[in-house]
């Protein structure tokens, strides 16, 4: 398959030692003609000697990243790596701005930012057409769902898509980075402009069926579920299930997900963890009276084969930058399909990471893999001229 390689610039390290991680990254990347830098980084890194190392780019390049849940890059899924993705000026002109504070960020506050960044991009780049903003935000806020509602308002019919930054699998701390600073309770929001067509995609492997059960009591600003069909919210969860309350899992969350279905799409509502009182803790807010049902999951591997196949098509491979959730990487370690879903990430070049939630317009939403795909840009149309003359 042909490529696109060169619409992004990609560098990668798995040195344990970040100043030697971002030394090679920083050389690999040559940044001095790109818009935009985003880095992806692993557990185990010093996040102090990332901004240090930092320092030593142009003033003018802005660079955004987060800390994650997995890493994907060259080799497919990765852990303890810094990933970075270079956005070369001459295809891309970039406006970055955050919200701080985020936990107490007011929807005006947000809108304001989506506005501004706009603006900032409209004279510079009027015959650039194809909009789209990119987010990352602090995955143990509780506040994407408020956020994206606000952001997209603002963004109009311009695609977001975004991901929640994430700390492995402890859920102590996470961090986004802008201007050279690691922060939490924070968020991020690029908008880019460019003449290549990007596509904005979700998909996700799973099928709802026709089990059912009723959220009787939620707390959702807090993202927790205390009962379903009336009774503690664990254990009736791990009954209909025919499991063992005691032996509810991160591994058992990612391969019996429960949806939300409205209309003919539905919205995964992934579970985080069961606190010791029955309560389950979601990624995302779960309201009172909702009627959940269990999922159950095509095979992984053929489904994003496919699905990435399609954006493809017939031509040569896009550029694709994906938020992947990090309930997809459990089952695909629990399957003992990690290598072959590395396979498939490798063949279409996927760079991005994995995630505590993913963003797509509107929605904050669980188990998908969602990102941008990006094309080169069209040719301009010929133009034909009919050349006349006339006798004197």
């Amino acid at each position: 398959m042909q490529n696109n390689a060169a619409l992004f610039r990609h560098a990668q390290s798995g040195a344990s030692d970040t100043a030697q991680a971002m030394a090679r990254i920083l050389a690999d990347l040559s940044p001095a003609d790109l818009a935009l830098v985003i880095l992806f980084v692993g557990e185990g890194h010093d996040l102090h000697r990332i901004e240090a190392a930092l320092q030593g780019l142009p003033s003018r390049l802005p660079v955004i990243g987060c800390t994650t849940a997995g890493e994907i890059g060259r080799g497919g899924y990765l852990e303890g790596h810094i990933v970075a993705i270079g956005l070369p000026r001459e295809l891309f002109r970039v406006a970055v701005g955050h919200i701080e504070g985020l936990r107490d960020f007011s929807p005006e506050q947000a809108r304001d930012l989506a506005f501004e960044l706009r603006a900032e991009l409209t004279f510079s780049t009027a015959d650039w057409s194809n909009e789209v903003a990119f987010l990352l935000t602090d995955g143990l806020s509780l506040m994407e769902d408020q956020l994206v509602w606000a952001l997209s308002e603002a963004l109009s019919q311009s695609p977001l898509v975004g991901g929640s930054a994430g700390d492995g699998l402890r859920f102590g701390q996470t961090h986004v980075l802008h201007q050279g600073r690691f922060m939490t309770d924070a968020a991020v929001l690029a908008v880019l402009r460019t003449p290549c067509t990007v596509t904005a995609f979700r998909f996700d492997h799973l099928n709802p069926t026709d089990m059912r059960m009723v959220v009787t009591d939620a707390d959702p600003d807090q993202r927790l579920v205390r009962q379903i069909n009336g009774m503690p919210a664990g254990p009736e969860y791990a009954r209909l299930l025919g499991k063992d309350p005691q032996h509810l899992s991160p591994f058992i969350f990612a391969a019996n997900p429960v949806v939300s279905k409205i209309g003919k799409d539905h919205h995964v509502l992934a579970i985080q963890r069961v606190e010791p009182d029955g309560t389950l803790r979601f990624f995302s807010a779960v309201e009172p009276g909702l009627v959940l049902r269990l999922a159950t999951s095509v095979d992984l591997v053929a489904h994003l084969d496919s699905q990435l196949a399609g954006l493809a098509g017939n031509g040569p491979l896009p550029a694709i930058l994906a938020c992947d959730c990090i309930l997809r990487r459990l089952e695909a370690e629990h399957t003992q399909n990690r290598s072959r879903i590395s396979t498939v990430l490798e063949r279409y070049q996927v760079a991005g990471f994995n995630t505590y939630g993913e963003q797509f317009n509107m929605m904050h939403v669980n188990q998908t893999f969602t990102g941008l795909a990006f094309y080169p840009p069209q040719p301009e149309p010929e133009t034909l001229f009919s050349l006349t003359g006339g006798a004197d």
